[in-house]
C-alpha cells in the first residue's frame, strides 16, 4: 500500500486584467505536524522516558548508596556489624525464610509452554480451483440460478483469493456428491499429512505424545477424529485426547489454551494440537445469498502443532507461549446468532452469515484487547489510554477514545484470514501498516479462508520470509461463531532460519510474494 501523496493540488489559473493590482498569493497550508520529524522524536522520547521510569527513579538512589558505601571506612563497617546483634536462631530463621519463599515461588509459577514446531497441509495441485473453474461449476450446478451465480461472481471478484486455492474432490463433482466416506477421506488426507510432516520435522514418536487435542468445527463423526489419529499412529492407551467441534474459526486458539492448561498440570509432557475444517459435508447447495458466501471463501487447510513443557525442548523450540486471552459474547442474542448453521426454506443446510457480523466482530475485538492491553502494552501506552479514559469520564464524554498503539508491543501480527473485509477492518482499527497485515492478505490469496488453521499459514509466511528473529513477539487474532474473539501472544525463542521452511506450504512460491491484489478482479 503506497502512502498518500503529499503534493498540493494544482490551483486553476485566473486571467487578471492589467488595470487591477496584483493580488497576493494565498498563504501556504499549515505544516503537517503529525508527520514532522521533530514530533516523531518527541514520541520516541516519551515512550523511552515512561517505559524506563523506574530505572531513572532508582538510578540516583543506587548511585547515592554506592558513593556512601565507598566513603565508609572498615572501622565503621565493623562498628555497624557489632551493633546488629544476630544470634544463631536469627540466622537459621532467616535462611529458612529465604529458602521457603524461593521454593514457593519456583513451585507456584506457571510452567513455560513451548511451541517446538508446526506443520501445515499443502493441497495437491490436482485440487486447485481457479476462478473460471469455480464459476463454471456454479453455473452447471442443478440447484443454481442466474441471480445466485452472479452473486457468487461478485463475491469472488472482491474476496482477495487467488487462483491457487483448493477444494476437495467431492465438492468439484457436478453435481456435488458429499457423503460420509468422502468426508472421512478428506479428513484422513489433511490430518495424516500434517501429522506425518510434524513427526518428520520434530522427531517425536507417536507413542511419546501425552496429550492430543483436535478441533474441527462442522465434521464430528463417531468414532471421533482424535480416535482416528490414535488408531492410525498406535498411540498409548493412557493418552489424554480431546475432540473440539462447533467452535468456529477461532477454535485453533481454544485448542492451544486447552493444551496449555493441561500442560500446567502434567509436568514433563508434550501435546499435539491439530486444527482443520473438513469441507466435503458442508458445501451449501441452495440459493440463499447469506449462505452462499462461505462457499466462495472457505478452502482446504490444516495444521499440526507440537507443544511441550519439557526443559529439554527449550533450546530447539521456536516459540514460548506468553498469553492466551479468550472473549465470548454469546450472552448477547445478536452475537450468538450472527454465524449459525441453519436450513434454508428448501431444507438445504449451510452456514449463514448475518449482515451485522463485522460490527459484532469489532465489539468482540474491543473486549479482547481491553483484557490483552494491560498484559502486553508498555507503560507509556497504558498511561495515555488511562488519561484518555479519565478525560472521557470526568471532563468530556465526547472526547475521542485513545486507541493504544499495539505496534509498540508486537513485532508481527497474524490476523485470521476470514476475508478481505475482516483484514481491512482490523488494519484500520489497530492502525497497522500494509507490511504488518501482509501475511494475512497473502495467506488469504494463496490458500483462502482455511478456518482455524489460517493463523499457522500466516506464521509460516513470516518464517519463510526470514523475518522472525529471536525475541520477536507475535500476536494471533481469530474470530469464531458464538461469537468469540480469541488471541494468543508468542515470543520467538530463536531466530527461525527461512531455509528450515523449505518443505513447507510456501516453499515453491514464497519468492513470488507479496503480490498486488486489486480491489476487484473482473471475471
Amino acid at each position: 500500500m503506497h502512502p498518500p501523496s503529499l503534493n498540493t493540488p494544482h490551483l486553476p489559473l485566473q486571467l487578471i486584467p492589467t488595470t487591477t493590482t496584483t493580488t497576493m498569493a494565498p498563504p501556504p497550508p499549515p505544516p503537517e505536524y503529525s508527520q514532522s520529524v521533530k514530533l516523531k522524536y518527541v514520541k520516541l522520547g516519551y515512550h523511552y522516558l515512561v517505559n524506563n521510569f523506574l530505572i531513572f527513579l532508582l538510578l540516583p538512589i543506587i548511585l547515592s548508596l554506592t558513593i556512601e558505601a565507598l566513603r565508609t571506612t572498615p572501622e565503621e563497617l565493623q562498628k555497624l556489624c557489632n551493633s546488629i546483634k544476630l544470634t544463631l536462631i536469627h540466622v537459621i530463621f532467616s535462611l529458612f525464610l529465604v529458602i521457603y519463599i524461593s521454593t514457593y515461588y519456583i513451585m507456584s509459577r506457571p510452567r513455560p509452554v513451548y511451541l517446538v514446531d508446526h506443520a501445515l497441509f499443502k493441497p495437491p495441485a490436482s485440487f486447485r480451483v481457479s476462478f473460471a473453474g469455480f464459476m463454471e461449476h456454479a453455473r452447471m450446478a442443478p440447484f443454481s440460478e442466474p441471480r445466485s451465480v452472479h452473486f457468487q461472481m461478485k463475491i469472488l471478484e472482491r474476496s482477495g483469493l487467488g487462483e491457487q486455492t483448493s477444494l476437495p474432490p467431492a465438492i468439484r463433482y457436478i453435481p456435488p456428491s458429499p457423503n460420509m466416506n468422502l468426508a472421512r477421506e478428506e479428513a484422513e488426507l489433511v490430518i495424516f499429512t500434517c501429522m506425518d510432516s510434524l513427526i518428520q520435522k520434530t522427531g517425536v514418536e507417536p507413542k511419546d505424545v501425552d496429550i492430543l487435542v483436535l478441533n474441527c468445527s462442522l465434521f464430528s463423526p463417531t468414532p471421533s477424529l482424535t480416535a482416528m489419529v490414535v488408531n492410525k499412529y498406535g498411540m498409548r492407551s493412557n493418552i489424554k485426547s480431546f475432540n473440539i467441534s462447533g467452535m468456529g474459526c477461532s477454535a485453533g486458539l481454544i485448542s492451544i489454551d486447552l493444551a496449555k492448561d493441561l500442560l500446567q498440570h502434567h509436568p514433563n509432557s508434550n501435546a499435539v494440537v491439530i486444527s482443520t475444517e473438513i469441507l466435503t459435508p458442508n458445501s451449501y447447495m441452495g440459493k440463499e445469498r447469506a449462505m452462499l458466501l462461505p462457499n466462495c471463501l472457505f478452502r482446504m487447510g490444516g495444521a499440526a502443532i507440537l507443544l511441550s513443557n519439557r526443559r529439554s525442548d527449550r533450546r530447539r523450540a521456536k516459540y514460548r507461549l506468553a498469553h492466551v486471552v479468550r472473549t465470548h459474547k454469546g450472552a448477547d442474542d445478536k452475537s450468538y446468532r450472527c454465524v449459525s448453521q441453519e436450513e434454508d426454506s428448501e431444507g438445504n443446510v449451510g452456514i449463514k452469515l448475518n449482515i451485522d457480523l463485522m460490527a459484532i466482530a469489532g465489539e468482540a475485538l474491543k473486549s479482547n484487547i481491553t483484557t490483552m492491553g494491560p498484559l502486553v502494552l508498555p507503560a507509556s501506552e497504558q498511561l495515555l489510554f488511562a488519561l484518555s479514559l479519565i478525560g472521557r469520564k470526568m471532563i468530556n464524554s465526547k472526547w475521542k477514545q485513545y486507541i493504544p498503539d499495539f505496534k509498540q508491543a508486537f513485532d508481527h501480527f497474524c490476523i485470521h484470514a476470514g476475508g478481505r473485509a475482516v483484514i481491512d477492518e482490523l488494519q484500520r482499527s489497530l492502525r497497522l501498516t500494509a507490511e504488518q497485515v501482509e501475511s494475512s492478505r497473502m495467506s488469504l490469496h494463496r490458500f483462502g479462508n482455511t478456518s482455524s488453521s489460517s493463523l499457522w499459514y500466516e506464521l509460516s509466511y513470516i518464517e519463510s520470509k526470514g523475518r522472525m528473529k529471536k525475541g520477536d513477539r507475535v500476536w494471533q487474532i481469530a474470530f469464531g461463531s458464538g461469537f468469540k474473539c480469541n488471541s494468543a501472544v508468542w515470543k520467538c525463542n530463536r531466530t527461525v532460519d527461512r531455509t528450515a521452511e523449505d518443505g513447507g506450504p510456501w516453499a515453491d512460491c514464497i519468492d513470488k510474494y507479496p503480490v498486488y491484489i486489486p480491489e476487484v478482479v473482473k471475471l
